[in-house]
């Protein structure tokens, strides 16, 4: 009888931890860097820290995130105030139904950070409201 009180607690514990891991598993989009993005190799050179110039900001997604005017946009830890501050903004147009975006160097966008230090890196939709964000690390 003890077994069985024993085996049915272990399996109630059991099935909470995977329960409980299923609730807080990633739902947002979730941001990313690399170096460039190659159509036949993928992300190149992905990291959180990179030198002075041009990287790639890479967003995936479970779902279609159903957005078209996009921006990227820079904010500079200032390590006198404390804070964040606005740097750069990047605006895009992509399809509603993209789920696994990369946003680079182009005509409209240079995507270069020109100072060291941390940032804040979002993407906004239409409205301004953050779809996802990160933090990455710029050095000289």
């Amino acid at each position: 009888m003890k077994k069985i009180n024993f085996l049915v607690l272990l399996t109630m514990f059991i099935s909470i931890v995977v329960i409980n891991s299923n609730l807080f598993a990633q739902s947002e989009p979730v941001m990313y860097f690399c170096e460039r993005y190659d159509d036949y190799d993928g992300e190149i050179g992905v990291s959180d820290r990179f030198t002075k110039g041009h990287i790639t900001v890479m967003v995936k997604a479970d779902n279609p995130l159903r957005l078209e005017d996009v921006a990227i946009q820079y904010d500079l830890y200032n390590y006198r105030t404390g804070k964040f501050e606005y740097y750069k903004k990047f605006y895009f147009t992509i399809d509603r139904d993209m789920k696994y975006i990369f946003f680079e160097k182009n005509d409209e966008s240079d995507m270069e950070f020109e100072d060291a230090g941390f940032y804040r890196v979002f993407l906004l939709d239409e409205d301004d409201k953050t779809v996802a964000s990160a933090l990455i690390e710029i050095i000289d």
